[in-house]
């Protein structure tokens, strides 16, 4: 694994760990808000072993790429840079998006069917519901100060996650941590909270329009206990990309490849090797 910078929409710095062969065939993983590529670790080494070369980009505002100067989250901006980076690999490649990285790919996507050759959105459609992303944004801003130890940050995502086992060993978190002013503080732009997910879900109309246009393989895999996509969100996707296939995560909420790591990737392997082989 190598990190890399690239310039994104705005001349913006995005962070990009490659892993595997660059001359092999191209994957980009896409995280979901609040999150960073150190999500997709598991995910990258995976495609990487079977002879994917894996591109993990950290989003705008998130992890290690810079912070818009002019506080612009919108998702035409996500978007703007997935669009960068699909036109500096120049070849087509795999979008692997997940909520507003999966967001963004569907938007990047039907802007450069050349340069797609398949897509893949984790618990994320074309129409979500407000109400579910609200609960997203309600988390990423309950810690305004900070916290004042791995501790506290590992309790409050245990709160929010109670699906999941408590680390004994919360290190892992500084990964998504950074410290201001002797706190600990996620590692996103505040600014980004200013863009509330119900402005963003309100770009649907958008998002069903480059849906409708996309004709690339696509799958979109959903969490079976997900507070993102239901059945009814499952049914639209549908109805918007009739080409599309639909896998059921069993036990997965939203975050599927950290709630269900090992059946994500064997979902994802035998997708890719059947629509987009390495």
């Amino acid at each position: 694994m190598s990190e890399h910078r690239f310039i994104g929409h705005g001349g913006l710095a995005l962070a990009i760990d490659r892993y595997g062969d660059a001359a092999a065939a191209p994957v980009l993983l896409l995280h979901g808000g609040g999150q960073t590529r150190h999500a997709w670790g598991a995910t990258a080494r995976m495609l990487a072993a079977r002879g994917y070369h894996v591109l993990s980009m950290d989003l705008r505002g998130h992890g290690d790429s810079g912070w818009a100067a002019d506080g612009d989250y919108e998702m035409a901006a996500f978007a703007g840079d997935v669009s960068a980076v699909m036109a500096h690999v120049g070849k087509p490649l795999v979008l692997v998006g997940a909520s507003l990285g999966g967001m963004a790919a569907l938007l990047a996507g039907a802007k450069a069917p050349d340069l797609l050759r398949a897509i893949i959105l984790v618990d994320i459609t074309p129409s979500p519901p407000a109400d579910g992303a609200d609960n997203i944004q309600r988390f990423m801003a309950s810690a305004p100060n900070g916290f004042a130890n791995l501790d506290e940050a590992a309790d409050a995502v245990a709160g929010y996650l109670p699906h999941r086992p408590r680390p004994s060993n919360p290190e892992g978190l500084m990964k998504n941590l950074r410290w201001r002013e002797g706190r600990l503080h996620w590692h996103w732009d505040p600014s980004f909270m200013a863009v509330t997910a119900r402005d963003r879900v309100a770009a649907g109309e958008t998002l069903a329009s480059a849906a409708r246009a996309i004709t690339a393989p696509t799958l979109l895999v959903r969490g079976e206990h997900s507070e993102i996509v239901g059945p009814g969100e499952q049914a639209a996707y549908e109805a918007m990309m009739p080409h599309g296939r639909t896998i059921l995560v069993p036990g997965a909420r939203h975050m599927v490849a950290g709630d269900q790591n090992t059946d994500f990737g064997s979902a994802l392997l035998d997708y890719l090797a059947e629509m987009a082989p390495p």
